[in-house]
């Protein structure tokens, strides 16, 4: 029986939260399986965040929070301890409670990313990639795309600064791929991807350059909601391969699953 006083609760965080997949992925996960949980969707006001995590974590039957725009960040911040491959970006997706009540960060982000992308069969060896977006979600995938092997990433955002010091920490990190900042034209470039929020309302405009798409590119949004985002038709239209975002979500659900646990396996 599911929604018992015994009950597992888990949170969706996002601002706007209306377009996650999560809680419906997972709430179906526990109902197969039988087990007496429940995912919350959750949204707060940026200004309101502080607030919203001191409930959260009073809050003692609360076990873990998937992460999404724009509180990767700051939810990584509030943990007390973090995996790698959240600890190298600065930027957590899921959390969940340890047993003295603290938070525990990691990040799946790149690794559903990278996962996607080839089970639809795209290649990222020696590829030439431009990447929009380095905030959360951007900073996991540059990191997992040149542990890949990709030959040249051009990152692109709006907060300079910030693509300048993730460019650095990756170049560190993998001196065989090289990394610049540049504008968002994927002229010359293998694949071009979306890792930016612009595309989730139907009034947002393009976030790069689509009159220096070529048909055969492979373009990627790693937006969920819609399916297809503006971008993602343009590239259709051109004759570019195209992968939307649901993959990404697919292939870390998995992972998000044995992090927290679902199956109570570690109790």
């Amino acid at each position: 029986m599911r929604g018992t006083g015994k009950a597992d609760v888990f949170v969706m965080l996002a601002h706007p939260v209306g377009h996650a997949k999560s809680p419906g992925i997972f709430n179906e996960i526990f109902e197969e399986r039988g087990l007496d949980s429940l995912m919350v969707p959750m949204s707060c006001r940026p200004e309101d965040f502080d607030t919203f995590w001191a409930g959260i974590t009073a809050a003692e039957n609360v076990r873990g929070i998937i992460v999404s725009v724009p509180f990767k960040t700051r939810a990584f911040e509030k943990c007390a301890a973090a995996h790698d491959r959240a600890a190298r970006v600065g930027s957590a997706n899921s959390v969940r409670r340890q047993a003295d009540g603290t938070w525990y960060a990691d990040n799946f982000d790149g690794v559903g990313f990278i996962d996607g992308l080839k089970a639809g069969g795209h290649r990222i060896a020696g590829q030439r990639i431009l990447q929009v977006g380095a905030g959360g979600a951007g900073a996991s995938l540059t990191y997992c795309l040149a542990e890949e092997g990709a030959a040249f990433i051009r990152l692109n955002d709006i907060d300079h600064d910030r693509a300048a010091r993730l460019a650095e920490r990756v170049q560190q990190a993998f001196p065989s791929c090289q990394i610049e900042l540049g504008e968002a034209d994927p002229r010359g470039m293998d694949m071009a991807i979306n890792a930016t929020p612009i595309g989730l309302r139907e009034t947002d405009p393009l976030p790069l350059d689509v009159t220096g798409l070529t048909p055969g590119m492979t373009v990627v949004d790693i937006i969920m909601e819609p399916a297809e985002t503006g971008l993602l038709r343009e590239a259709r239209r051109i004759g570019c391969r195209i992968q939307p975002g649901r993959p990404m979500m697919d292939y870390q659900v998995e992972g998000m699953s044995r992090f927290f646990d679902i199956d109570r396996q570690d109790r």
